[in-house]
């Protein structure tokens, strides 16, 4: 590796780690870097996702003051990240990629309309939870089986995971657009960190870690800027700088 070239897997991871403190998606900038620069996908993909562990730590402790209070979501939702993070990580490395990316513009495109519809929906659930007499007692069945999905998807491929799980928890839990985005973050830790673990587990060769390490390095610092710009936006410049990650998305999976 030339120094341009580990200076442009550093600046990416950077980039990354900013854009997934705030919304999601980061891997967008990181692994079509590493393909320009001539890296195999699967090597690309799993030295990315290791490295990216790092950047989803800091991000989720940037985040922890919007994470108080919501114990219930962690221990109900986390299970479900880890266990689908495995599921998604033994896929990467035994299935061909061809199945499973078909499907995620579709699921981008979902994630995106229950983010602009997030208020509208939220008021809802809340108005027929208060005629019904009931209170809110943790995350439900569709959001324990969304963030289970979201798992196998983030530990598959993981871009767009975190516009996935802002706009499917921001529509089913009584949180503000924050906290979701805080709740976002640890689970997206979770995932990243037990894929990288299945990763070293069942092909302990897959990852190239001079890559690994500029990635790193680049998302702990994107993940410290991200978590303090990604704190000062209001919840509808959150939603729109979620809704132009979440297109860029769509355009860069359909166009590779």
């Amino acid at each position: 590796m030339t120094w341009p070239e580990a200076l442009a897997v550093l600046l990416a991871g950077v980039g990354a780690g900013t854009i997934n403190a705030v919304v999601g998606s980061g891997t967008l900038i990181t692994f079509p870097t590493l393909l320009a620069l001539g890296y195999a996908p699967v090597t690309a993909n799993v030295s990315n996702n290791i490295g990216l562990v790092f950047g989803s730590a800091t991000a989720a402790w940037g985040y922890r003051r919007e994470l108080e209070g919501q114990r219930r979501n962690v221990v109900r939702l986390a299970p479900l990240s880890f266990l689908g993070a495995v599921v998604g990580a033994v896929l990467l490395l035994r299935l061909p990629a061809s199945a499973f990316e078909a499907i995620v513009p579709v699921l981008i495109v979902v994630a995106l309309v229950l983010v602009v519809l997030q208020p509208r929906i939220s008021a809802w659930t809340a108005a027929r939870r208060e005629r019904a007499g009931t209170v809110h007692t943790g995350p439900g069945a569709a959001a324990g089986a969304g963030t289970l999905a979201a798992g196998v998807y983030g530990g598959y491929f993981g871009a767009a995971q975190g516009v996935l799980l802002v706009g499917m928890l921001g529509s089913l839990l009584p949180e503000s657009l924050q906290r979701v985005n805080a709740l976002k973050n640890l689970l997206s830790f979770v995932v990243n960190l037990v894929a990288a673990v299945t990763f070293l587990v069942v092909r302990p060769g897959a990852a190239d870690w001079p890559v690994v390490g500029l990635v790193a390095v680049g998302s702990v610092i994107g993940g410290l800027l991200g978590a303090k710009v990604g704190r000062r936006l209001p919840p509808t410049a959150l939603r729109a700088v979620i809704v132009v990650v979440g297109l860029v998305a769509i355009v860069r999976l359909l166009s590779s």
